[in-house]
């Protein structure tokens, strides 16, 4: 991350000066206020001046495909990358032939990547940042097969009375679950046990 530190006789000059040593605008950059500066006695003496430290923010979306792209390569996979701004994630869509090594079974390869993906962007940014892969439509399917699967199992739950444990699943993955019988009077959910093998649980809500 580039970064300089400047001075200036309040804390906006400072900044205002780092700006166009990097040539970025404000939202670009981070500020690090180090000295707040003071005009001393009747502006003239003990005067000291401010000092910040400017750092040029990464580009999120150039640092993802830039790491997806020689993910891809020591994959021997050739995928289009499209990244799309949301309002707190960002998603990445790959598009080609023969995607589905890169999905694995039940999602698996996908979302372990996935996973390296937020840990390995928000290491090289600096901050923490949300991403969802998919390939080809693939979470937008397991999310109809997943609820599905939870209307199946909460009337196996009421016809037997006995609760329900899933698989392990990814939190994406259980938010599905717990939104799909949310509004079941008759069952509740919830998660147990550790990542990554934390699961959902459908029971009979008591009473």
């Amino acid at each position: 991350m580039k970064a300089v530190e400047m001075t200036g006789r309040t804390v906006q000059e400072a900044v205002e000066a780092a700006l166009q040593v990097l040539g970025a605008r404000r939202e670009e950059v981070e500020v690090e206020v180090l000295e707040e500066g003071s005009k001393g006695f009747l502006g003239l003496l003990g005067s000291r001046q401010a000092k910040v430290r400017v750092s040029l923010l990464e580009n999120p979306e150039k640092v993802i495909k830039e790491f997806l792209e020689k993910v891809l390569k020591a994959m021997a996979l050739k995928a289009g990358v499209e990244i799309r701004r949301r309002e707190d994630y960002f998603l990445v869509s790959f598009h080609g032939r023969e995607l589905g090594l890169l999905i694995g079974r039940r999602g698996e390869t996908l979302n372990a990547l996935q996973y390296l993906t937020n840990l390995a962007v928000s290491r090289l940014i600096g901050q923490r940042v949300r991403i969802v892969l998919d390939a080809e439509g693939y979470r937008k399917r397991r999310e109809q097969a997943l609820v599905r699967l939870a209307r199946r199992l909460s009337e196996k739950v009421k016809r037997t009375g006995n609760k329900v444990v899933l698989e392990p699943m990814t939190a994406q993955e259980r938010r599905i679950i717990h939104t799909a019988l949310q509004n079941d009077a008759q069952v509740i959910t919830y998660s147990e046990g550790e990542e990554p093998h934390r699961k959902v649980v459908i029971s009979l809500r008591k009473g």
